[in-house]
């Protein structure tokens, strides 16, 4: 574990021996590397993480140390990143649009031969920054499903039509075509990788070669309070027996690109009750800080308990409208959440469940941002209450 973060045993000794004022991002080192664990062995290929979800460098060491090897990136920053913090790295440009040398540079200086593109002029642009024959490129596909809560082919991939082309242009210029997509995020039925799939025998039975490698994307989501959805293992014993039904390469492999699958377990925020107003509480954190994401389409809540003087709340319940610290008046989280009665200002909650964009989305406006970041070793995150 980082010896650079503070510990504790649980969250009552945290709010016991520290009464924090600013916002308290836990971290659960078991639960990091026993769900990396569970996810690189269930999937049926090669799980990259997606760096952008969470790029704390200890919660990147422990998905390392679960045995998560590839790394989803979109920027050089993010390749220097894990090359900083992880021991021989696979770090792959998975991002149509990179800044100028920046493709050159993630190979010149890192490795980096795995890139992306999803037009012909992308193709163009990466011959001169790459060396073309010691690479691997991937061409983009545009596909959408509505169970995905989030659609991510609205700004990237190429129509399905065009794909052939691209794949060919690729090969032309001495590098490994690949085939990628992403459905969505927060993909709420495993029939959207099925979907895809079918779209992908219908591309690779139009060229003349055989891929090796296909990148199927992140989205897979997890269950919180009001939004529950199936189990991993149902995406991926589903998409493995898809898979099998495509002509591709004799040595093809299968990858994907986890954030939320990896890394949502692995944190809790600890949050302080700074005013209340009968049904309606106002918190030292909110949607500009640890729960930008809720703005989204998906779940609107976490889930979440409340302490005094270090100690579990319990007693009757009701339901209350959060809100932020900021004066904006759009800083109001979503969902209604229930919590005991009798909450009053200096009580505190945590919410469970707010590993993956969270640290890497918040924001200092009004200059509420706390760094205040520690690790919890001796008991379990509070989203295994609610599973």
């Amino acid at each position: 574990m980082n010896n650079e973060l503070k510990t504790f045993g649980c969250v009552e000794e945290l709010l016991t021996l520290t009464t924090p004022s600013e916002p308290v991002y836990c971290i659960y080192p078991e639960a990091a590397v026993e769900n990396a664990q569970s996810v690189v062995s269930g999937f049926p290929g090669r799980v990259l993480y997606a760096v952008k979800a969470n790029d704390h460098p200890a919660v990147v060491r422990l998905l390392n140390k679960g045995g998560v090897k590839h790394f989803d990136c979109a920027s050089l920053p993010e390749i220097e990143l894990i090359n900083a913090i992880c021991e021989e790295p696979c770090c792959y440009f998975m991002t149509p649009v990179r800044l100028r040398g920046a493709a050159g540079e993630a190979q010149s200086k890192y490795g980096v031969k795995h890139f992306l593109v999803d037009h012909l002029s992308g193709v163009e642009g990466l011959t001169t920054e790459i060396d073309m024959e010691s690479s691997v490129v991937f061409a983009r596909m545009a596909v959408m499903h509505d169970s995905a809560m989030i659609n991510l082919s609205n700004r990237f991939g190429a129509p399905p039509d065009d794909i052939p082309e691209i794949l060919e242009a690729i090969r032309g210029i001495g590098a490994e075509p690949a085939l990628a997509f992403n459905v969505g995020s927060g993909v709420t039925s495993p029939e959207a990788y099925l979907h895809s799939i079918r779209i992908v025998k219908e591309v690779i039975n139009k060229i003349s070669f055989e891929i090796r490698l296909l990148d199927i994307g992140g989205g897979f989501p997890r269950s919180y309070p009001g939004f529950k959805v199936p189990p991993l293992n149902e995406y991926f014993d589903a998409i493995g027996d898809e898979v099998r039904n495509l002509p591709l390469a004799e040595n093809a492999e299968i990858l994907c690109e986890p954030g939320r699958a990896l890394a949502g377990p692995c944190m809790s925020a600890v949050v302080e009750v700074r005013l209340r107003k009968e049904g309606r509480l106002f918190l030292n954190d909110g949607m500009y800080g640890i729960f930008w994401e809720l703005r989204f389409k998906g779940h609107d809540r976490f889930p979440a308990r409340a302490f005094r003087e270090g100690n579990l709340l319990t007693g009757p319940t009701q339901l209350f409208r959060l809100f932020g610290p900021t004066c904006d008046s759009v800083d109001e989280l979503p969902g209604e959440v229930e919590l005991p009665a009798d909450i009053r200002v200096g009580d505190y909650l945590e919410f469970g469940d707010i590993g993956v964009y969270s640290l890497s989305g918040r924001t200092n406006f009004n200059g509420f941002q706390s760094e205040q970041i520690v690790a919890v070793t001796g008991s379990s995150p509070l989203s295994s209450l609610y599973e």
